[in-house]
């Protein structure tokens, strides 16, 4: 159907680098279906994309049960059952219990009405997608927050698009759609399985004494070795952390890290413990009765954390418990479980976000609200037809939501800014039918990414403060840009927060660019665009064969991560907000390249003047779980 004349989409700048396979489903040519809101004015019809721009090679679907707008668990793959080994891509059920094959309900076709409420029309959607390659995701805090996995994406990590080949949507002018796309790594990412101790504690406890550092693992163990041969111009090894805990043969996820003060915490397994940001040294740490199984990306203003523990230790054990902890003094403090309700629900893990003192447990096609400080419930499922299913946290409490509409393969999903303590929408915006809500790559600006499962198409837009669509990022045709938004295994439950590999500012969103290893080396730039047009602003080169991605902001400036080669060492580098050269502002030194090197799925993090090169899995090999490094930090 043709658009109309009045809202052309531009011209140039996207589109597919290369041809799709024969008999690739194309773009929705029909009108998009009335979402089950009021009635709004439509964004516009969907316009045939142009020549050679077709979605395909989305990731496998998955098997058909019954759910409710979650997203499906990552690592669990197609008729997986709970407690396999999972496929870090496979995809979960679809919402309210309607059969489809994606997680968070599919919603394809253009811009559809929006509900109730100042939520944006789409006008000038566009976006090239970010590929899922070492997750987080998770990664750290901020922008690519803590509380999951994280790494590098030109480094084999699991991240946020499934694996095969994945294809990003433009949404532009009115309604119509172009398309970017990639073809992704199928990395495998261990997942630790249920195990059971016996001997686990019934309830937290704390460290009976602090642990002083005495080079068993806590912290600075060889660090004099380390930096004996530093030459000029290198920055110096602060830390060097080793495993120090008893690990089931799966191993486990670590998780965080979260910064309080002058103290770094990381949570493993069955405890979470905090450490001297200057020499390692473990403060306290608070002993966990089960497995940990969901953490939030940041803290409460105060310093407190909410995190998830399995309600037992057996293999029908699920992630229900919530477990509060003062990260300035590593206590714990009041402990719940989720009240549930519903088959989804009792079976569906938790997913938690903070925003100021308030924490979100999300799940399948049910959510609740607590403050904080005191366990006390807040807020609970929206009694309309738009079930919240996952938050993200921060300085703003974002909810995605599925409206039941009878239609599995043409969902209908919603974004919102909520009040973190009263649950009342401040905004509302509703995507097109068939569109998903899928990660949040920023809170504030807010930056979201969305998949159609069933057209297997991408977008990223950004948004207002006031929930309108601001833009669509456009990549120019040829560059496939990538975030990491991995993240762990979870039964019927999404997170909705913790993406890496990206940076923002007021009015710029930075990416890097998949590696171009047409050459001997793999080398890749990065890419600022426009958050007010979704068009790049300008690119800027990796240094000669070598890969870069955004960490952060720092003064104003983008800092990037040198990713280390197998005979150069990382560094952190910083780009001015106008493009230009890199600046190196910490150079690892070449003696421990092959410790950095050696890191799975490494989260990297520039604060308060070190970096860190983080791990975030440990093995459970009996031989060598104990001689695993999993911190290694570095400063002027």
């Amino acid at each position: 159907m043709s658009q109309p004349p009045s809202q052309q989409p531009p011209q140039g700048g996207f589109g597919a680098p290369q041809e799709p396979p024969p008999g690739t489903p194309q773009p929705p040519q029909d009108q998009p279906q009335a979402p089950a809101q009021p009635p709004q004015p439509p964004a516009g019809a969907p316009q045939t994309p142009p020549p050679g721009g077709p979605a395909y090679g989305y990731p496998q679907t998955p098997p058909a049960q019954p759910g409710y707008g979650y997203p499906q668990a990552p690592g669990q793959a197609p008729g997986q059952a709970p407690g396999q080994a999972p496929d870090p891509y496979g995809q979960a059920p679809g919402p309210y219990g309607q059969q489809h094959s994606g997680p968070y309900g599919q919603q394809p076709g253009p811009y559809g009405q929006p509900a109730p409420g100042p939520y944006g029309q789409p006008t000038q959607p566009g976006y090239g997608y970010p590929q899922q390659q070492y997750p987080g995701a998770p990664a750290p805090g901020g922008t690519g927050g803590p509380g999951g996995p994280g790494g590098g994406p030109f480094k084999g990590r699991t991240g946020i698009l499934a694996a095969a080949a994945v294809a990003v949507v433009l949404l532009v002018g009115a309604g119509a759609w172009y398309v970017v796309s990639d073809s992704g790594d199928d990395p495998k990412k261990p997942v630790a399985g249920p195990s059971n101790d016996p001997k686990a504690p019934e309830e937290p406890s704390e460290s009976p004494s602090v642990d002083e550092g005495d080079g068993t693992g806590g912290g600075r163990e060889g660090n004099d070795d380390l930096n004996a041969g530093r030459k000029a111009g290198e920055a110096k090894v602060a830390w060097l952390q080793k495993n120090d805990v008893d690990l089931p043969r799966n191993g486990a996820e670590i998780r965080g890290p979260w910064f309080v003060g002058d103290t770094i915490v990381r949570a493993m397994y069955r405890g979470i413990s905090g450490y001297s940001v200057a020499d390692g040294k473990k403060k306290w740490t608070v002993a966990l009765p089960a497995d940990i199984c969901a953490t939030p990306n940041t803290v409460s203003p105060d310093g407190k954390i909410v995190i998830g523990v399995e309600n037992g230790t057996t293999d029908r054990s699920t992630c229900s418990v919530m477990q509060m902890v003062d990260l300035n003094t590593g206590k714990a403090g009041w402990k719940s479980e989720v009240k549930k309700s519903g088959a989804f629900d009792l079976i569906s893990d938790i997913s938690l976000a903070i925003s100021g003192d308030t924490v979100t447990a999300g799940r399948t096609s049910y959510s609740s609200a607590y403050r904080v400080s005191d366990g006390k419930e807040l807020f609970g499922t929206p009694t309309g037809n738009c079930k919240t299913f996952a938050f993200a946290g921060g300085p703003k409490l974002i909810a995605a939501a599925n409206c039941r509409n009878g239609d599995a393969d043409n969902p209908q999903h919603q974004l919102q800014e909520l009040d973190p303590v009263t649950g009342k929408a401040k905004w509302t915006y509703q995507p097109p039918r068939g569109w998903e809500i899928k990660k949040t790559y920023s809170v504030s600006p807010l930056v979201v990414s969305l998949e159609n499962k069933k057209k297997k198409q991408w977008s990223v837009a950004a948004f207002t403060d006031n929930g309108k669509l601001r833009s669509q990022l456009s990549p120019a045709k040829g560059d496939l840009v990538v975030a990491d938004c991995g993240g762990t295994f979870a039964i019927f439950g999404q997170k909705l927060e913790g993406c890496t590999g990206v940076a923002a500012d007021a009015n710029t969103f930075y990416m890097a660019t998949k590696p171009d290893t047409t050459g001997s080396t793999g080398t890749n730039k990065v890419v600022a665009f426009d958050l007010n047009t979704g068009k790049p602003k300008w690119t800027a080169p990796a240094p000669a064969e070598r890969t870069v991605r955004p960490i952060g902001m720092d003064a104003g400036k983008v800092v990037l991560y040198l990713e280390p080669r197998y005979d150069k060492a990382g560094a952190i580098l910083t780009l001015p907000p106008t493009g230009g050269a890199t600046s190196v502002l910490l150079q690892h030194p070449e003696g421990t390249n092959r410790i950095e090197n050696g890191f799975f799925g490494d989260l990297t993090l520039y604060q308060g003047g070190r970096s860190y090169v983080l791990t975030t899995r440990v093995s459970g090999r009996d031989e060598g779980e104990m001689e695993q490094a999993t911190a290694l930090v570095f400063s002027k």
